[in-house]
């Protein structure tokens, strides 16, 4: 009955360790005209207190089990309160038994457009669209969070995923670009559907054992590096359905340097198929893939 006990308590820790958030965030204004720069600064100030101090899953963590992650905003234009630019979201995990963090989430978002006035307060509710910057950052909030459950318990991030859809879901009426599927085909309409969607529940899967495997890599480094191949080549099912999906590039946009050096470096493993496997789903990493050393 102990035994149940503590593994029970060991399960529940690993999917708590993932529920809330250590964020470095970054304004950069250095190509806007207006002189005031102190209102960004105000502004950089605001995220920051806002991600890391808004309750995003009813847990409460000591700040060494926040996920880290990072949103770095670059703000091209600007007229009296009304920005635009991009905003690049990055987000890792630890590994088992190690000093090492995996990346689990890295897009760079292009549709950054928002109100802002110095010092205004910054408040999530989740049933009501107030604001485009705090829309966007709050459905940031839920992917990372999702994604990061997801790393450790299958498909256990779907709650802040579906959290973030209904964000996104209230601000189509918005106005603003980024939300609806008539803004384009790689926006936060699509990364949060396709997340979702049934279609593509095998690179949800691939995430899970990809990284349960590397969670196992100090035990057996073989045995893992096989286990993380055959995660890879779960996405050609996928492939074969969905040519150069757009959630497949998302996921090789924070793993493909991993990938490469896990796979550069020994205990070697046939590696053949995987490359072949590889240049097929994420052809756009073919230079990358070439490098794998084997």
């Amino acid at each position: 009955m102990h035994k149940l006990i503590v593994l029970f308590l060991f399960f529940v820790g690993s999917i708590v360790h993932s529920q809330q958030l250590n964020c470095t965030v970054t304004v950069n204004a250095q190509r806007m005209a207006n002189p005031n720069q102190q209102v960004f600064k105000t502004l950089q100030s605001s995220l920051t207190d806002f991600i890391n101090k808004t309750d995003w899953t009813g847990q409460n963590l000591n700040q060494n089990e926040r996920i880290n992650c990072s949103m770095y905003i670059t703000l091209l234009t600007g007229n009296a309160d009304q920005f635009s630019g991009t905003i690049q979201i990055q987000s890792s995990r630890p590994i088992f038994d190690s000093s090492y963090t995996s990346p689990i989430f890295n897009f760079n978002d292009k549709d950054f457009n928002f109100k802002y006035v110095e010092f205004e307060n910054l408040q999530y509710n989740p049933t009501t669209f107030d604001s485009n910057l705090v829309a966007i950052i709050a459905f940031y909030c839920n992917v990372i969070i999702g994604l990061d459950a997801d790393s450790f318990v299958e498909q256990s991030g779907t709650v802040y995923l579906e959290a973030a859809q209904n964000i996104a879901n209230l601000a189509q009426q918005s106005g603003y670009k980024g939300w609806s599927q008539a803004d384009g085909n790689q926006n936060r309409y699509f990364l949060i559907n396709d997340l979702l969607s049934p279609t593509y529940n095998e690179v949800r899967l691939a995430s899970f054992y990809y990284n349960s495997a590397l969670d196992g890599m100090n035990k057996d480094l073989k045995a893992s590096k096989e286990k993380i191949k055959s995660a890879l080549l779960g996405l050609n099912k996928m492939h074969s359905l969905r040519p150069n999906a757009f959630l497949t590039r998302v996921f090789f946009d924070a793993k493909s340097d991993e990938i490469v050096s896990i796979f550069s470096g020994g205990p070697s493993i046939s590696v053949t198929d995987l490359i072949d496997s590889l240049n097929r789903v994420s052809p756009m990493n073919s230079s990358k893939w070439s490098t794998i050393k084997y």
